[in-house]
């Protein structure tokens, strides 16, 4: 090849190389998620939640919506399905929930569908359900902190103790626990706008069910995100269909 030629290539390239535009790295997430953030406005998510540990066995998997205020989340409505339970369906509003089937099929009184009570956000099924919930400014700021960004993907690992001073929907979602503890292992997937795509987590079985059926098990919870600043509008249910009283 003559030298002349060999020359000509090697500029072309360069030529190319300098017009093929850089990847764009992720946006500041905590910035990007409160630009979201107005009233009747939201996201909706899915979700599936495995149990591994001597094979890998389906749990549950749950869909939903979050609606927003200026601070986070301001309501939801999730619906979750098991292959050892009835569905189940959780509407919170504020600090009020309403939870219907599930753990309470064929307690209601007549008339009744849905059980009133403090805002346990994910209902019966969010003790299995996502830990982590990417929503809330001040819980997505504490991943940042802890993890590293690499890419469009931030890993990293936080304690149900540091979930809980930050996050009110862990709080309240899990109430109940047996070891604070306990470390989440987390993997956020972002949008080049810096929106969380996708979350990951995991942590030991034994942290909430200190059970012998649960050691050396891990829970591992896989939830998508769409729609992000989407209007939505969840309101409580019909007055008339609502009790705190629930049979044995």
């Amino acid at each position: 090849m003559k030298k002349t030629t060999i020359i000509a290539l090697v500029a072309c390239g360069c030529l190319l190389a300098a017009g093929a535009p850089a990847q764009a790295a992720p946006k500041d997430p905590v910035r990007a998620l409160k630009s979201k953030l107005a009233s009747g406005h939201g996201v909706r998510f899915t979700e599936t939640t495995t149990l591994s540990g001597g094979g890998k066995k389906k749990i549950q998997s749950r869909k939903g919506t979050f609606q927003f205020d200026a601070k986070g989340v301001a309501a939801s409505d999730i619906t979750a399905t098991s292959p050892t339970r009835p569905r189940e369906r959780t509407i919170s509003v504020g600090k009020v929930s309403y939870t219907s089937g599930g753990m309470w099929e064929g307690r209601f009184p007549e008339g009744k569908t849905w059980l009133k009570g403090n805002a346990i956000l994910g209902g019966g099924s969010g003790f299995y359900g996502q830990v982590i919930n990417p929503a809330e400014p001040k819980t997505l700021a504490a991943l940042v902190k802890k993890g590293r960004l690499r890419g469009s993907s931030l890993t990293g690992k936080i304690t149900f103790k540091e979930l809980e001073k930050v996050s009110r929907w862990f709080d309240a979602s899990i109430p109940l626990r047996m070891h604070n503890d306990t470390k989440v292992s987390y993997t956020l997937t972002l949008t080049s706008a810096g929106l969380v795509s996708r979350v990951k987590s995991s942590y030991a079985a034994t942290g909430v069910f200190d059970t012998n059926q649960h050691e050396g098990k891990t829970i591992v919870i896989d939830s998508r995100f769409t729609g992000w600043g989407a209007k939505v509008s969840i309101k409580a249910p019909d007055p008339g269909k609502v009790t705190t009283d629930i049979g044995d």
